[in-house]
């Protein structure tokens, strides 16, 4: 199911994970290294590159640790290889396919997230009757608790649409119009989905949501599916994604580069105010 599992204000928390075992482990040997290496908080927190909330967070098992953060950690603090070993097992999540969870950590913690699509629509902006069908339409057919866990992770993962977030994440998204065209799932599921769709570009002032015409002769995004995430600390990671696999992008000349198509492509697509009245009369013509 693409889009790796295929927003009502929460707890003070809500945009950080749930503590759990697994995290606070982590946290604890993160913690331990530290220590050995006789360094405070604040001076790690300078020689990994973030921020000191986000190295007490990590500590304190509230917050996932970036791949890079990982990465900075096992070289700077000698773990021989812990810290990596111990962040593997901190993605198990139900209804996320396994190469899509390294991405929906970073997702969760993102400050602005720009996404491109030619496929589906985006998973944060999907009903669970969208969902459904196109779960249904690509083979072998998930059983029933596979399908439930799919949308209920989904469905779960557009609370990050949430401007009670603090700070609200900024959404870009740029969806291809044969996309909708498609009318994945028949009129009814389409109906809701425009539906829908109007109501979070309408009420949500932090989601710009942009169509790509049927015909466009220039087109940025031939190269496929993108998506660019910025974390609270500034720094950028990119994800691209086909048949069974995905792939999270951290070099930055390839970031650049998506950067660059990222941002043409949102100059090529209808402009907010036109893409929200070409789905409006979509809608009216189903």
């Amino acid at each position: 199911m693409t889009d790796g599992t295929g927003g009502a204000c929460g707890s003070p928390g809500s945009g950080e994970p749930e503590v759990s075992d697994s995290l606070k482990t982590f946290g604890e040997v993160l913690k331990a290294f530290r220590k050995r290496a006789g360094l405070t908080q604040e001076q790690f927190a300078e020689r990994v590159g973030y921020s000191l909330q986000t190295v007490a967070k990590i500590e304190q098992g509230r917050r996932f640790p970036q791949v890079d953060f990982v990465e900075r950690a096992e070289e700077i603090l000698d773990a021989f290889g812990t810290l990596r070993g111990a962040a593997r097992h901190l993605s198990r999540q139900p209804g996320l396919a396994s190469w899509f969870r390294q991405w929906a950590r970073l997702e969760a913690e993102a400050v602005s997230l720009y996404t491109y699509e030619c496929r589906v629509v985006p998973g944060l902006l999907q009903t669970e009757a969208y969902a459904r069908a196109v779960s249904f339409s690509v083979p072998p057919l998930p059983d029933e608790q596979e399908l439930n866990e799919r949308i209920a992770a989904r469905i779960a993962r557009q609370e990050l649409l949430a401007t009670c977030r603090k700070p609200p994440t900024a959404f870009s998204f740029i969806v291809e119009q044969a996309v909708l065209e498609r009318h994945t799932g028949g009129e009814d599921v389409t109906r809701e989905l425009f539906d829908h769709l109007v109501e979070v570009v309408e009420r949500h002032w932090n989601v710009e949501f942009q169509l790509m015409p049927l015909r466009q002769s220039v087109h940025a995004g031939l190269d496929g599916p993108l998506r660019l995430a910025e974390t609270a600390d500034n720094h950028w990671y990119g994800y691209s994604e086909g048949q069974e696999n995905g792939r999270l992008i951290t070099d930055p000349k390839e970031i650049s580069r998506l950067h660059q198509r990222c941002a043409k492509m949102r100059s090529q697509a209808l402009t907010p105010e036109d893409s929200l009245g070409l789905l409006k009369r979509m809608r009216g013509a189903l």
